[in-house]
């Protein structure tokens, strides 16, 4: 059943604002090619307006209606948000398919964990009223001391396409539940659903300004928000290059970011495996989001002594992952998200091609598929350290393949990256999981299993795959302030200085 994609406007201090320069930006559908609708270009005078209603949301009645506001007062809202996302499952989950090309069943999960997340914060903004005046203990019987935690202030959400709704929830959910108000800018290339958000927030009736969400390009409407000077914190979740230049803008202020950037992450597979279980885990955590996610295990290292048999495994379950339309049923694999990044694709694998690696199967459109930025799963062997494919991230279906022999090899080579986001270890030996646990220079490890996340774990990575974390406990900590108090308590004069003698 067609849905129509609904024409929003800018959401700026609880209203529907049309952006002060009217221009408006297509949405082209990844499975067909065709534009189905438009979103709202915000500029940086949109971004000034929409911090100005942040700002005094944050401020209003001297923070009590929602900074300095109980915890279990902001989880009503959380809540109400949660359980107005479920009501509106089907439409979102549709809406998301056509939007960023994700099957439509990966896309309904998707939304249950949007869900999810909102009661889950709303639990982690309840128990903070008992954790927000927090004794310390000190050697000084005449001092007592205490640790507060506060919001933060007015944050800056700028996130990505690939998890539109998802991503954007995994900031928003957190900083609300902490007291701050926010201004979430999502991707131009797949807003749909941030946009539902916010028409989900005016149902729910949360305080106007708490939420703002500013559509449009990265330069025009994402840069003025790092930069603006009463913006207090900036999370971002994109490229390791955008994320560059996110610190560099936050810099002359000093202003404090979390960033969740790329990755090249490794799965390493031992000879001791089943082969049919490995080889699902090895697709999954590659193929899951049609390759599009930052922490996709994209770099294959299968010990030498099965090489031969897990490969010939691989093919043989690429060959049965359905790709279509994302809104056909049973869809495993649908399209690129755009024109870009489906050039992008092929051309990393046309360059490893060059460099001498084996295309061992798929690197081209699929026939059946004339139109949309099909990319066929993947499988490049052949390829050594130098190479493009194993150094770079792809952000599509394309996994590469080396093959080691010891465990020390292994751990060398999952490790050759500039990238520590995530990284698994297949094998029935628990001492040797253990090991290379330890080993891994990576945020997440996954042992006999690739991508799973939850709401209650932390998620993040090393190196220049960002820092901070995000979920989890961890995920409020970036959106609160901690202020240490401390109280002299005793009757006594302190007695460092001489007193005045007395006349």
């Amino acid at each position: 059943m067609a849905i129509p994609i609904p024409s929003r406007q800018l959401f700026i201090d609880g209203e529907w604002r049309e952006p002060i320069n009217k221009n408006r930006i297509p949405i082209i559908n990844p499975a067909t090619q065709e534009t189905v609708g438009d979103i709202p270009a915000a500029t940086a005078e949109d971004v000034k307006i929409a911090v100005e209603a942040a700002r005094k949301a944050l401020l209003r009645n001297g923070g009590k209606d929602w900074a300095n506001a109980t915890g279990a007062h902001r989880a009503k809202y959380l809540r109400a948000i949660a359980a107005k996302i479920t009501e509106k499952k089907s439409d979102l989950a549709r809406l998301e398919a056509i939007d960023c090309g994700k099957p439509l069943e990966e896309a309904a999960w998707d939304i249950d964990d949007v869900a999810g997340c909102f009661e889950y914060f709303a639990d982690i903004a309840e128990a903070l009223d008992s954790k927000k005046k927090t004794p310390v203990s000190i050697p000084m019987e005449t001092f007592k001391c205490f640790v507060l935690k506060e919001p933060i202030g007015v944050v800056g959400l700028i996130t990505p396409w690939n998890y539109p709704l998802l991503m954007a929830t995994w900031k928003v959910a957190p900083a609300l539940a902490a007291g701050c108000t926010a201004i979430l800018k999502p991707s131009e290339l797949a807003s749909i659903t941030c946009l539902e958000l916010a028409e989900v927030c005016r149902e729910v009736g949360l305080p106007s300004g708490v939420l703002n969400i500013l559509t449009g390009l990265g330069p025009e409407a994402g840069a003025p928000l790092v930069s603006h000077p009463d913006v207090d914190k900036i999370a971002f979740t994109g490229s390791s290059a955008t994320g560059s230049k996110v610190m560099t803008a936050a810099a002359p202020l000093v202003k404090p970011v979390t960033l969740e950037l790329g990755g090249k992450s490794p799965i390493v597979v031992f000879e001791d495996v089943d082969l049919d279980k490995a080889a699902e885990w090895t697709l999954f955590g590659c193929f899951w989001t049609n390759g599009q996610i930052c922490s996709a295990t994209s770099r294959l290292l299968v010990h030498e002594s099965i090489a031969e048999a897990f490969l010939d495994k691989l093919v043989k379950w690429c060959e049965n992952i359905k790709i279509s339309d994302p809104l056909e049923e049973g869809c495993r694999l649908g399209p690129i998200v755009s024109s870009g990044q489906y050039e992008k694709v092929l051309k990393f694998i046309s360059t490893a091609k060059d460099e001498g690696a084996t295309i061992l199967c798929g690197g081209a459109r699929p026939q059946h598929l004339k139109k949309g930025f099909f990319v066929e799963p993947t499988i490049i062997t052949d390829v050594k350290t130098s190479m493009q494919i194993w150094r770079e991230e792809v952000f599509g279906p394309v996994l590469c393949v080396k093959t080691f022999t010891t465990e020390e090899e292994a751990i060398e080579l999952a490790n050759d990256t500039h990238y520590g986001l995530g990284a698994a270890v297949l094998s029935q030996d628990p001492e040797r999981c253990e090991r290379l646990t330890n080993a891994f220079q990576s945020g997440i490890v996954w042992v006999n299993c690739s991508q799973p996340c939850f709401s209650q774990a932390p998620w993040g990575g090393k190196k220049r795959s960002g820092f901070g974390r995000e979920l989890g406990e961890w995920g409020i900590d970036n959106y609160l302030n901690v202020k240490q108090v401390t109280q002299y308590i005793s009757d006594n004069q302190w007695g460092w200085y001489k007193p005045p003698t007395k006349p």
